[in-house]
């Protein structure tokens, strides 16, 4: 489990950090200019990194599962290689996927309007500025986001599904409440992640025209700006471990604090312009 949430939290470093500073900037100095090349990375990357933690939701729904209807296997089933080999497939499957979609609206002609009306470059707002058709693009986009959520949700659905035929077996209260707490961190992380997620992709796609553009921008910044900082809250609160490595450095910065002992413990030149677009014309 600590393997998977360190990955989990280099992504949503990667994730947060490659928005961020340019969301900030266009929200406080309206400063939303960015490199040609700059915004396909930073497209490249963002799409990348949350295909990159649907695959780690799947992977951590796998890791519960172990645990709680196979636990006595667990430590033979999920071996430190296996977890690598987990992690790496997870890496290359994002960065592979997302390598065809990149090329298609990198190579697109932009020959008008470079204001994204958005506060990040996301795929469907650059691909619409472009001069030719943006249809294949925005195809694989679709077809792709649904079959890497669609398998990573269905097996992550069939793993809870024996998780709570397992839970509901068991005789002990205690143990079953035991159960059920530890599975509903990740609930609630799936839910912030996926559910923002999906209905931005498919509003672009077919509701556009029945939702406003501020409501769409707010759906597309949600699902990257809210899953990386509740990430580190959720689970740190439910992790017993961390919560107690945060707590030790906090009670002893205080007087007449108790100490403690953590080891007694035994747990281009071109360029796009973001933001709303201006009655100038730019």
């Amino acid at each position: 489990m600590y393997y998977f949430l360190c990955v989990l939290a280099g992504v949503d470093i990667i994730m947060a950090t490659s928005v961020a500073p340019k969301m900030l900037s266009v929200f406080w100095s309206g400063n939303g200019t960015i490199g040609f090349t700059a915004c396909f990375t930073q497209m490249y990357i963002v799409h990348t990194a949350t295909a990159m933690e649907s695959g780690l939701l799947l992977a951590m729904a796998f890791d519960r599962y172990v645990a709680i209807c196979k636990p006595l296997h667990y430590n033979t089933i999920l071996t430190p290689q296996k977890i690598l080999g987990i992690n790496a497939a997870i890496v290359l499957r994002a960065a592979i996927a997302l390598i065809p979609l990149s090329w298609m609206v990198s190579s697109l002609p932009y020959c008008g309007s470079h204001m994204i009306p958005h506060s990040y470059c996301e795929h469907m707002a650059v691909a619409k500025l472009a001069c030719a058709d943006y249809m294949p693009s925005s195809l694989y986009s679709l077809i792709g986001s649904s079959v890497v959520v669609g398998i990573d949700v269905t097996f992550i659905t069939a793993s809870y599904i024996l998780i709570l035929q397992a839970v509901f077996s068991l005789s002990s209260q205690k143990a079953r409440h035991k159960a059920l707490s530890t599975c509903g961190s990740h609930v609630g992380v799936m839910a912030l992640y996926y559910l923002p997620g999906l209905i931005s992709v498919y509003v672009d796609w077919i509701g556009k025209d029945m939702v406003p553009m501020h409501t769409q921008v707010l759906l597309a910044d949600l699902y990257l700006v809210i899953p990386p900082t509740l990430n580190p809250i959720i689970y740190g609160l439910r992790t017993k471990r961390i919560w107690d490595r945060l707590r030790n450095p906090l009670v002893t910065s205080f007087p007449g604090h108790h100490f403690v002992n953590p080891q007694k413990d035994s747990r281009s030149k071109q360029v796009f312009v973001m933001g709303n677009r201006s009655t100038e014309g730019v």
